[in-house]
């Protein structure tokens, strides 16, 4: 049975429960769970870190700990008893280690590290808190190092400052704000502002010394030199050297070591030096013999100083090298370390080329013991002492030690020649002539000896030595003793003797008691035999020992005292005196008469020898008081009273409480109170008397002690009296108070000596508090305070340091132990608050008056409801709420002080009184509310303020107010916040609603409501669970209780509420984007409320859908708001509008947003990443396009024109930067109507900022090379200067223009790759959903790197592996999916690509400009596929893509607009491929003949490739599908086609014989024999076609060429072809051959066929695939670099056999992802580069425009209107003829809307090497345009044709018009290799290269098969609507008459080209130019195909057909 427990209620899980058993609970070792009831073994109850599930556990896996439970019963709270300490580590460690993890992950390695082993060292002092075997005081050390520790780990992760008080967390809601926020100040300032410490010290540590002439002992002396006193500040440390230059005794580091202490401030300046002397112990010369002498020597050996102030830059433990010196005379030796320090460098030089003294110093800062105890190194370090007391003495101190200091002797010879080498020896002597052992000490690091020998300096009889030696005598050895020093010389003879030759002495103390006094004193020298012996002292103690005495005693001068000894003596003692006052004073009683005397000069001595014998000194001044009171009283009271100011003194401020001491355990004067009080009132009575108030102000000052003495003396006497004369004793207090008061109430004006006096007076009358308590009741000295404070005046004018000085008189009496009686509170209290009011009111002395309010309110604590509090309550609320609201007003409206410690204390005051105002408001009760606002009489009162308390609120929300880890301070106010608002709201309803409404106070009271809703800290969702967790618990989410309020309020405005539309919508819309759910759900309805109000007013709710999206933009991009809030934003707003009557608007309005919201949430999360992407720019075009199209916001789509031109620059899209510029140009006229300051534009005219802007795009569009769109905008701005008469920019702008105009034709420009992207599934942002695009890629990018490219920027997204359309599952997946391939870009403008005689470099830019439309190809089976001849079936799938806008534009990708599939038939498709080859044979026969080509070899090796592969099958492949009786039976729609498809045969041997020609004239002497070979195949390809002359069926006609070569023309007998006449063809004619020649130029290799299946896998073998076999054909696809095998063509012709796709698989695609050389690619696909084509153009128009014109007008034109035979070869020359025309399309073509075929095609490869560039050059001269040679056809009768053999040109239909397109080369790039690898993607027929499709060229160089098979074929077959006005004139012809064309106009370079069905997309203005039809070009030859033998002589008459002449650059 389950039953609840009572004391086990808390636990710690020791090992992990997995929860195994039903209704467990799984737990982790460490969790503490909350018990909640026991059965048998287990408990049942829930994890604190989860305490929504609950279950059982077994009992034996917890740890019981000891708790106390709150709330017993089902909402029970279980806190844990243990100390808080621990209980805040175990949660902060819990924190830090998920903040921990992360800084790993963010690669914060310093950190982590650091962050890890305080971890573990506050673990292991956990441990020890816990085993619990600490003493107290070793315990607050260590809890004092765990919250050090916690507070810095805080610190460095951002989070929280933890308020503590004793090392302990407090709880905000037990103490008052007041004392929270100096708790919280006090942390913080201890956190940022060190306090600097006054004591400071310095360690040094010595290493060795380097040198390279050492061998000898050394002792090194450091001590501290004051250079700016001449003179040693600190004792010395001293070190033995061993003879390496090492320290002895290595073994103990702590004895290298010293620690110079007690520097102050003062000394740690630059002129304070550290002097190192070294001295070395040996020989008296350094380079005597060894065996000279054996006696040692201390001789001088270097110095080497260092100023203190190198090391105040920054402490450094790195070691330093000191320079030691010697100086040049050894008499200098003791001014050697001045000589260094000045830098007379001609006294002194180094001891060695490398001699240094390598030391280690470190400046230390702070107690000395506290660094004793952190500091490791400090520990066994010897202490180097300042000389004298340091600048704090301390009680308790004991020092009893003489300095002397040998400085110097005056010696004589002695008889000798030379000087002596004096040493001296000393000694200390006691009383009893015993030498005192170890009482003399050379320095800190070594122990005191019992003799010293100083140092000999050689041959000076005057030696200066000034060695400082410290003698720490015991004072009870001091009195009797003396010093003996004994002069010897040293011989350097080999004996070494030291000869005595004279002593000195001096005592130690004189006979009436004084030490030796402090100074320099001149010893007699006394005489003496080597041999005497000294031990007697009393023999010389009667002898005179210095001159000074010599000469004071009278003594007659005897004849030592030439030679004389001079030392120097400081005593530093705190039990001996030099002092014969003190010693006077002391012995009183000795000289009675002396006592006068003694107390006057008192005043005179030295304070610390005062402070010595301080208790000795009082005792003597009350003993002189009591005996003889009347004549020394006053005497001895201004005695006492200079010695209780002494200790005011900061030196001796620690005497203070010996002096404490002393009144409470020593002091026995039970008389004194009655002198000491009279005295004292005669001071106070004088005061107002006396002009002087020096004495007096000193009194006055001294009260605080003086009291204590009264009391004291008073208590003493009670004792010994039984409380005698109490009524006596408190009369005369009253007296003396009333005097006190009396002097008080002296008004004073200016800075009198009274008003001095009264502030001494004030300064100290406080501390009298506590020491009257203790024989008064608290009521009675309460009364006695009021009464004197109250009798301060408070008149303003008064001096002003009074005031301060009176307010910091009320602030101590706040802070005594008086006022935390309550009893005496209320006495106190009304005098208080006057003085602050008067103050506060003035705005005077804020920080006391802070101060003040801070410690009533520190008294009061939050749950106190005492009566007595709430009347404090009362009374504090009556007189301070309006001023402290008032002056919060005042002191945050001013401007912050600009130094950091005003501002400090700035910030100071202003936090005080606003802990202070949050202190009063949480006393407050209902009550305390209710008579607030029932004060207010009038409703003016009570607005006014409501206004205030809510501008205070607001104030306090500031996130300045506090800083930011302050959130504990910030929660605990908001709740402050939050209870007033709800009283105050009552107030608000009640008496400002209906007709007293009142617009003012309720906008800010929602103002108030919703920046409190905002603030950052209640935020709760971006806190950890922990924190999270405790908020709720203690404060809930205060953000929902205000927002229902907010709701609550404007409920209750009704009518009102118009009022706040549309002012509240950008606030409330600003609180409902807060991720809170309930919040969103009280707050969004309020939106419906304001449409229906504002549809109420004004008929609709324009002004709600303004704001509400202009807001949206703002608040969305400062990364507020989420998808979650749109989809209830939607769905609430839906739900509320359903009945309305206005519900139509509504829900336009709620979508509106919600699309805007949709787009906005894409552009923030698209922003958040770092590079400029297209992810970006594409979500910028959309957000852009969505402002201008559906919200029409102006201002906004001009905002995020600049953003995307911002990311455009960043990304380096030039060109698309500069069109982007252009959307605001257009919105922009050539005006001076002025505009306002915008963005980063300045106040200008309209002019001025479009000329700017002009300015701008010309520059990008120079930078992206776009310099024909920068003509343009040069050339209108050109016409506005010349407008202007500006002539001077006018020239710059031409000059400009005619720059851009050279870099057309000098630079070099890359055409770009196009691909089509599609991105399917839910999880792509809105703006590319299910939606697809083309992009334009980068310069050199090709497929793979833009693969890569859109899976980086997408980084979860799957490449889709084919091309087929997705199906629904995959647009409505949860994922990402892009689907990647190809496309090639159909130019709009033909007529410049057409147009001979342009160069490439200008026709590249239209090839890839203004591109509206793009396409790709897939082939497919269609029927039954013959397995022996696969073309028969293959037909071929082409899709058009068209776009919303051209590229490029603004941005780099546009949205597919729509897609137009159609099929082509096989035969189509091969008439397609010759034409291609056709037309590139020409193209190259042109470019060698006109001398364009650098190199032979493209047309050489394209010659090779063609007539190589014709003569091992060439087109059998085609006769073989098409030419046979099957096909025409089966097909005989398709007769006019296949006689085009013979034709181009035909011609395409005419043309090989002219380009062999050709070939002859140009090809070099080491090709000559390749060119024989391709002569010799020549004749065998014509022969296997059955054409032995062409003259047997054409006519020969003389041919003209503009080079002069000679045209070679050949008969040969005409060929008639139909169904019926098959089979008489000529056995060996191509027409008749049988499919057994498998072989052609176009056949694929086995090579390329088994590498093909093998990638796709489409079939089991290649056979299946392509129904090939192997051929010796030198054509087939050997090379490497053969095509893929996708690129399939229905032609078998001369191109090559293309592979045929698996039946299984037709509708199957090919991996769009594989590698260059894996991927299938459509390189004999020609490609044409077709214009767009009407959207309802049906079947019958396009198929009619498809028709070549020797199918579509064959069965029109009759017989005896055919020309003659001899017009054939011309004809095929010239291409002109309409036989010859080949882009013809059967029926069987369909257009299909909506469909992608199966194949996937790849694009050409744009960048090719140079050779290759030759090879795709542009066909240049094919078409006869000129007047001249029209007029030479119609004067002469005959076809002047051109130098190469033209193409067919082409017809149209009524409603179309074949143009012809001639492709211009595409820019290369010349890094690249000639050989490609395929791009592989379902690309066009055509690709932006030249080189034809056509199987002809389908095969590599080398093998005579082309390998630029991917490149385009001549763009002729590209189709293009138009309509022609008027009819084409046909002369000398009866052929029917040609359809009406309409020319084709050329669209301007970046015009919106408005084609029929599409959307329009307006022109740029600033780029648009006036389109005019342009003239009709001169007839062209038309030549008619004759139907039979016998009209086969005649000649067809040219057919002139006009063209529009392309249109200049000017015109664009």
């Amino acid at each position: 049975m389950w039953i609840p427990t009572e004391h086990e209620k808390y636990g710690v899980v020791i090992a992990s429960f997995r929860g195994t058993v039903p209704h467990s609970l799984s737990l982790e070792i460490g969790d503490t769970v909350q018990i909640l009831e026991k059965c048998d073994g287990w408990y049942r109850g829930f994890a604190f870190k989860n305490p929504n599930i609950k279950g059982i556990f077994p009992s034996n896996y917890i740890h019981l700990k000891n708790a106390c439970v709150k709330n017993k019963g089902q909402f029970e709270m279980v806190i844990p008893t243990e100390d808080s300490v621990i209980t805040e580590m175990t949660s902060t460690l819990r924190d830090w280690g998920t903040m921990w993890k992360q800084l790993y992950v963010r690669n914060e390695g310093d950190l982590f590290h650091r962050l890890w082993h305080i971890m573990n060292e506050i673990l292991d002092l956990r441990r020890q808190v816990l085993v619990g075997h600490l003493t107290h005081d070793r315990m607050k050390d260590v809890k004092r190092h765990i919250t050090a520790r916690l507070d810095w780990g805080n610190e460095q992760l951002g989070l929280d400052l933890v308020p503590r008080k004793e090392y302990a967390m407090v709880d905000p809601e037990e103490i008052s704000i007041t004392e929270l926020y100096r708790l919280m100040e006090h942390r913080h300032r201890k956190k940022d502002t060190p306090v600097p410490a006054s004591s400071h010290h310095l360690f040094v540590q010595m290493k060795s010394l380097m040198c390279s002439n050492l061998g000898e002992e050394l002792e090194v002396i450091f001590s501290l030199f004051d250079s700016k006193e001449n003179r040693p500040i600190s004792e010395r440390f001293f070190l033995k050297l061993n003879r390496n230059g090492l320290p002895k005794c290595p073994e103990k580091p702590e004895r290298h070591c010293s620690l110079f202490v007690d520097l102050g401030s003062s000394e740690l300046r630059k002129d304070i030096y550290i002097m190192v002397h070294i001295i070395r112990i040996g020989r008296m010369g350094a380079g005597e013999k060894k065996n000279a002498c054996n006696v040692q020597y201390r001789r001088p050996f270097g110095c080497a100083v260092l100023s203190i102030a190198d090391l105040l830059a920054g402490d450094t433990k790195d070691d330093l090298i000191l320079k030691v010196y010697m100086c040049n005379t050894e008499s200098d030796w003791y001014q050697i370390h001045e000589n260094i320090i000045k830098k007379l460098n001609a006294r002194y030089n180094l001891t060695g080329s490398n001699a240094g003294l390598a030391v280690s110093l470190q400046l230390l800062h702070g107690d000395i013991e506290q660094i004793r105890r952190d500091s490791m190194f400090t520990h066994g370090v010897s202490i180097t002492r300042k000389l004298g007391f340091s600048n704090i003495i301390m009680p308790g101190e004991m020092r009893n030690d003489l300095y002397i200091t040998m400085e110097r002797g005056e010696f004589e010879k002695g008889g000798k020649s030379v000087a002596r080498n004096v040493e001296v020896t000393m000694y200390i002597v006691d009383s009893g002539g015993q030498i005192l052992k170890d009482f003399i000490s050379f320095g800190s690091g070594e122990p005191p000896a019992t003799e010293f020998h100083s140092f000999v300096l050689y041959h000076n009889n005057s030696p200066r030595w000034a060695e400082l030696l410290k003698l720490p005598i015991p004072v009870d050895k001091f009195r009797g003793a003396h010093l003996r020093f004994e002069f010897r010389h040293c011989s350097t003879k080999e004996k070494g003797e030291k000869k005595l030759f004279g002593f000195s002495f001096v005592p130690l103390m004189q006979e009436n008691g004084r030490t030796l006094p402090d100074g320099t004193h001149e010893l007699i020298v006394h005489k003496c035999e080597e041999n005497v012996s000294l031990q007697d002292s009393s023999r010389y103690l009667k002898f005179p020992f210095s001159k000074g005495h010599l000469l004071g005693n009278n003594h007659q001068a005897v004849k030592t005292t030439k030679e004389s000894f001079w030392i120097t003596s400081f005593l530093c003692s705190t039990k001996l005196t030099q002092n014969g006052d003190m010693l006077d004073l002391l012995k009183w009683r000795a000289h009675p008469e002396k006592i006068a005397g003694c107390l006057s000069k008192l005043k005179e001595i030295d304070g610390s020898e005062i402070v010595k014998f301080l208790q000795d000194t009082l005792d003597t001044l009350f003993g002189i008081l009591d005996e003889n009171s009347q004549k020394y009283g006053s005497q001895v009271f201004d005695c006492l009273v200079h010695i209780i100011n002494m200790l005011q003194d900061s030196k001796f401020h620690h005497f203070k409480p010996v002096m404490d001491t002393y009144i409470e355990s020593h002091f026995a004067g039970a008389l004194a109170y009655r002198d000491l009080i009279k005295v004292l009132k005669w001071h106070v009575d004088r005061i107002t008397e006396v002009e002087r108030q020096a004495h007096n102000q000193e009194v006055l000052k001294a009260q605080e002690y003086i009291f204590k003495y009264i009391v004291q003396s008073r208590k003493l006497f009670s004792l010994a009296t039984g409380g005698q004369n109490e009524e006596e004793f408190c009369c005369c207090i009253q007296e003396l108070l009333m005097s006190v008061r009396f002097f008080l109430s002296q008004e004073t004006k200016g800075a009198s000596t009274l008003s001095q006096a009264q502030s001494v007076f004030l300064s100290s009358f406080p501390a009298v508090y506590s020491e009257l308590l203790k024989l008064f009741d608290v009521r009675e000295v309460a009364n006695l305070v009021r009464d004197t404070l109250g009798s301060l005046p408070t008149i303003t004018n008064a001096d002003e340091s009074l005031q301060a000085v009176k307010l910091q008189c009320i602030g101590k009496t706040v802070e005594s132990q008086l006022y935390t009686s309550p009893e005496s509170r209320y006495i106190l209290l009304p005098v208080v608050l006057h003085h602050l009011y008067v103050h506060l009111q003035e705005q005077k002395d804020l920080v006391m008056c802070a101060r003040i309010l801070s410690n009533i309110f520190c008294l009061i604590k939050k749950n106190s409801s005492e009566k007595s509090v709430l009347e404090e309550i009362d009374v504090i609320v009556n007189s301070l709420l309006d001023v402290l609201l008032r002056t919060i007003l005042e002191i945050t409206s001013r401007p912050q002080p600009a130094g950091s410690a005003t501002r400090l204390q700035f910030q100071d005051v202003t936090g005080e009184f606003v802990s202070c105002l949050l202190s009063l408001l949480r006393q407050m009760t209902d009550r305390h509310y209710q008579q607030l606002l029932d004060r207010f009489k009038t409703r003016d009162e009570l607005r006014e303020f409501l206004l205030q308390i809510f501008t205070v609120f607001r104030i306090l929300i500031r996130p300045e107010m506090f800083p930011k880890d302050w959130t504990v301070m910030r929660l605990v106010a908001n709740n402050v916040i939050i209870t007033t608002v709800l009283y105050l709201s009552d107030a608000l309803r009640k008496n400002f609603l209906n007709e007293s409404f009142d617009y003012k106070i309720w906008d800010s009271y929602f103002y108030l409501a919703v920046i409190f809703i905002n603030q950052l800290c209640l935020q709760l969702e971006m806190f950890t669970p922990s924190k999270k967790k405790k908020v709720l618990e203690k404060y809930g989410d205060m953000r929902v209780t205000m927002g229902c309020e907010i709701f609550s309020m404007w409920q209750n405005l009704g009518e009102h509420k118009v009022h706040f539309i549309p002012a509240l919508i950008g606030p409330f819309l600003e609180v409902t984007l807060i991720p809170q759910p309930d919040l969103r759900n009280v707050m969004i309805p309020i939106f419906h409320d304001m449409m229906d109000w504002e549809q109420r007013r004004s008929g609709n709710f324009k002004q709600v859908e303004a704001k509400l999206i202009d807001k949206l933009d703002s608040l969305m991009s400062e990364g507020k708001g989420d998808e979650t809030y749109r989809e209830l934003f939607n769905s609430i707003l839906l739900k509320k509008i359903e009945r309305e009557t206005w519900r139509e608007s509504g829900i336009s309005l709620i979508a509106t947003v919600t699309r805007l919201m949709e787009r906005l949430l894409d552009y923030r999360d698209c922003m958040k990443m770092g590079e400029v992407d297209g992810k970006k720019i594409g979500c910028t075009v959309s957000l852009l396009n969505f402002y201008k199209t559906e919200l029409n916001k102006e201002e906004m789509y001009i905002r995020y024109i600049h953003k995307l031109y911002d990311l455009h620059l960043k990304a380096q899209n030039f060109t698309e930067a500069a069109y982007t510029l252009l959307l605001y140009d257009e919105l922009l006229e050539w005006s001076d109507r002025p505009l306002r300051e915008f963005l980063n534009y300045p106040m200008q005219t309209e002019w001025q900022r479009k000329e700017y802007l002009h300015l701008t795009i010309i520059q990008n569009f120079d930078r992206g090379k776009c310099w024909e769109n920068g003509i343009i905008l040069c050339r209108k701005i050109a016409d506005q200067y010349e407008s202007y008469y500006d002539y001077r920019n006018l020239s710059k702008m031409r000059v400009m223009e005619a720059s851009l105009y050279d870099k057309i034709m000098d630079q070099q420009r890359l055409e770009p790759e196009f691909f089509r992207v599609g991105f399917y599934g839910k999880k792509f942002p809105f703006f590319l959903r299910n939606k697809e695009f083309v992009c334009r890629g980068h310069d050199y990018e090709r497929l793979e790197a833009f693969q890569q490219r859109m899976l980086n920027e997408f980084p979860h997204a799957i490449a889709m592996q084919h091309a087929n359309q997705p199906d629904e599952t995959i647009f409505q997946a949860e994922a990402q999916y892009l689907q990647i391939y190809a496309v090639t870009p159909i130019p709009e403008s033909q007529e410049v690509l057409q147009r001979e005689g342009i160069p490439d470099n200008i026709k590249s830019f239209y090839k890839v400009n203004h591109i509206w439309r793009f396409r790709y190809d897939r082939p497919f089976h269609k029927g039954t596929k013959d397995k022996d001849n696969e073309f028969k079936s293959l037909w071929v799938e082409r899709t058009t893509l068209i776009l919303v806008q051209s590229l490029p534009g603004i941005s780099r990708w546009f949205e597919v607009e729509k897609r137009e599939v159609v099929e082509m038939s096989p035969l189509e498709n091969a008439i397609e491929v010759l034409e291609n080859k056709n037309q590139q044979l020409r193209t190259l026969i042109s470019q060698c003949q006109t001398r364009q080509m650098q190199n032979i070899n493209p047309l050489t090796m394209c010659l090779n490739g063609v007539i190589d592969a014709a003569v091992n099958g060439g087109v059998t492949r085609y006769q073989e599908a098409f030419f046979v009786k099957e096909y025409i039976l089966n097909h005989p729609e398709d007769g006019e086609k296949i006689t085009c498809l013979r034709e181009l045969m035909l011609e395409q041997a005419q043309i090989l014989e002219f380009g062999l020609a050709v070939h002859e004239k140009f090809v070099p002497q080491d090709m000559r024999p390749l060119h024989k070979k391709l002569v010799d195949q020549f004749f065998v390809m014509k022969s296997s076609l059955g054409i032995q002359e062409f003259a047997a069926c054409v006519q020969a006609s003389p041919i003209h060429f503009p080079n002069g070569s000679p045209r070679v023309s050949r008969n040969s007998m005409p060929v008639s072809m139909s169904p019926e006449g098959a089979r008489v063809i000529p056995r060996r004619s191509p027409l008749s051959y049988p499919a057994a020649n498998r072989y052609s130029s176009s056949s694929l290799s086995s090579q390329a066929s088994a590498e093909v299946s093998n990638i796709t896998g489409q079939s089991e073998s290649s056979d299946e695939v392509f129904n090939m076999q192997p051929s010796p054909s030198t054509s087939s696809l050997s090379s490497t670099h053969s095509a893929s095998p996708n690129v399939t063509s229905s032609a078998p012709s001369s191109a090559r056999g293309s592979p045929l796709l698996s039946d299984k698989l037709k509708h199957s695609r090919e991996n769009s992802c594989l590698s260059p050389r894996e991927r299938p690619c459509s390189a004999i696909y020609p490609n044409p580069s077709e214009p767009s084509q009407p959207a309802n153009s049906g079947f019958a128009k396009w198929n009619e425009a498809s028709i070549p014109r020797c199918i579509r007008d064959s069965p029109r034109e009759p017989e005896e209107h055919v020309g003659p035979i001899s017009a054939l070869p011309e004809a095929y020359l010239t291409g002109k003829s309409s036989n010859l025309s080949t882009s013809s399309v059967a029926p069987d073509r369909r257009i299909l809307f909506n469909h992608i075929g199966d194949g996937v095609l790849p694009r050409s490869d744009p960048n090719l090497s140079g050779p290759e560039k030759a090879v795709n050059s542009t066909p240049s001269s094919w078409s006869l345009d000129s007047g001249k040679e029209a007029r030479n056809m119609s004067d002469s009768g005959k076809l002047m044709t051109p130098p190469v053999p033209p193409r067919p040109t082409q017809t149209a239909s009524p409603a179309r018009h074949v143009t012809s397109v001639s492709p211009s080369p595409a820019g290369r790039s010349p890094m690249k290799g000639s050989v490609q690898s395929f791009t592989p993607s379902p690309v066009d027929y055509h690709s932006s290269g030249l080189i034809s499709n056509s199987p002809v060229l389908s095969g590599s160089y080398s093998s005579g098969i082309s390998s630029l098979s991917r490149c385009s074929m001549s763009e002729t077959s590209g189709f293009e609507t138009q309509v022609n006005e008027h009819p084409v004139p046909i002369s000398n012809c009866n052929i029917s008459e040609e359809p009406v064309r309409k020319e084709s106009k050329t669209p301007p370079p970046y015009s919106v080209y408005e084609r029929t069905l599409r959307r329009p997309v307006p022109l740029p203005h600033s780029l648009s130019i006036p389109i005019t039809d342009p003239p009709a070009l001169p007839p062209k030859p038309l030549l008619v195909r004759p139907n039979n033998l016998e009209n086969s002589s005649k000649r067809t008459e040219q057919v002139p057909r006009p063209r529009p002449l392309p249109r200049k650059v000017s015109q664009l």
